[in-house]
């Protein structure tokens, strides 16, 4: 499994070696070893989750309010989809940074989302279904969200898509206006113990090039 640091802090890329032959396909998404290596610590299993969207729709920006937060492992079953973490944490070294990643079940390429980055992703073919570890059950009342389209961002979404919010996304406040209601979470209490505590900075940069 090759690994790869995102730009902002504690975010990781995994993409599994694929075994094919004239049945179809076999890979393993997750893996407990080559996780370890890169993040430090296991990843906490406490519930899988299951989308499918149609070409056009847009999940996110949504973070889970801190303490207890909630760490993600993503990977797409089904379709393609680009998929973006933000730095969200008042006070990181990487506050604002994003990072982009396409996910498809081809690449089969999966993200590991830290507590306190934002989380959203484009669906883009229909019928793309999103496959979520998460360390924490879902609580409505704990679940906020961003406007992914935030120009203080700057997230690149592709012009050429005709792209569908749910009302929560589509009225979401700015990065701003989320600090400013004390609903960001703050990077210390953020941080896992061990030696992924100091996150990978990629100054004079608010992203990086587009993976697929």
């Amino acid at each position: 499994m090759r690994t790869r640091k995102l730009a902002v802090g504690g975010g990781f890329e995994f993409t599994p070696d694929i075994h094919s032959d004239h049945r179809g396909l076999f890979f393993s998404p997750l893996q407990d070893e080559a996780f370890v290596a890169a993040v430090g610590h296991r990843f906490p299993v406490a519930q899988t989750n299951h989308s499918r969207s149609a070409k056009g729709v847009l999940r996110g920006l949504h973070f889970t309010a801190t303490p207890p937060g909630q760490v993600k492992y993503v990977y797409c079953a089904r379709g393609k989809a680009l998929d973006a973490v933000v730095d969200i944490r008042v006070g990181s070294p990487t506050f604002g940074q994003w990072d982009l990643v396409t996910l498809d079940s081809e690449s089969c390429r999966a993200v590991y989302i830290p507590d306190g980055l934002a989380h959203a992703f484009l669906a883009l073919e229909d019928d793309t279904v999103m496959s979520y570890l998460v360390s924490s059950a879902y609580r409505a009342e704990l679940e906020h969200a961003i406007d992914p389209f935030d120009p203080a961002i700057g997230l690149p979404w592709p012009h050429d898509v005709e792209f569908r919010l749910s009302g929560r996304d589509t009225s979401a406040p700015s990065l701003a206006e989320a600090e400013a209601q004390g609903v960001l979470p703050k990077y210390a209490g953020c941080l896992p113990a061990g030696p992924t505590a100091e996150p990978a900075v990629c100054p004079d940069q608010s992203g990086v090039a587009l993976r697929d």
